[in-house]
């Protein structure tokens, strides 16, 4: 598996990904991120990619975008981390977890910390975050579908 920067190369791999309901209750679909990410480019969409098909997806956002999250002018934030539906359960996501770090170093050099937000009734998400190293520092603050955990991840 590979983690790349989203490029229109990859359209059709946006296009062709499925998140359930209950998914799009705690995250954001791919199709809008990608579209936020071309009107903000402190917005980067990121492509988890297993033998051509897109089976993660997720947005790192700098600056303003991790600034109600934390005091760290060098954090990069962690947003709209899905799994497509159909490749749910085959370890897509701890794997994109487990690259996150060494890709966060070679691409934002000058990023030390990823921070993230998971909504509390999202226990699924937390206990994968708390695996992958994430840590929960007692942080909370309100966001568009409830209370959020803050957490994270010190390069």
């Amino acid at each position: 598996m590979e983690l790349t920067i989203y490029t229109d190369q990859y359209y059709q791999l946006i296009e062709n990904y499925k998140l359930t309901e209950e998914q799009l209750n705690f995250t954001g679909a791919p199709t809008e991120c990608i579209e936020l990410s071309k009107k903000d480019t402190d917005r980067c969409s990121i492509l988890a990619i297993e033998q051509e098909q897109l089976v993660t997806f997720f947005v790192l956002h700098r600056n303003e975008g991790v600034k109600d999250y934390s005091q760290n002018n060098k954090a990069i934030l962690l947003r709209a981390f899905s799994t497509d539906a159909r490749h749910q359960g085959q370890g897509y996501a701890k794997k994109s977890l487990e690259q996150l770090p060494q890709f966060v170093k070679n691409e934002f050099s000058n990023v030390d910390e990823i921070v993230l937000a998971v909504n509390v009734a999202n226990s699924a998400a937390q206990s994968l975050y708390k695996k992958s190293g994430f840590i929960d520092e007692g942080v909370r603050t309100m966001g568009k579908k409830g209370e959020l955990i803050v957490m994270s991840y010190y390069l």
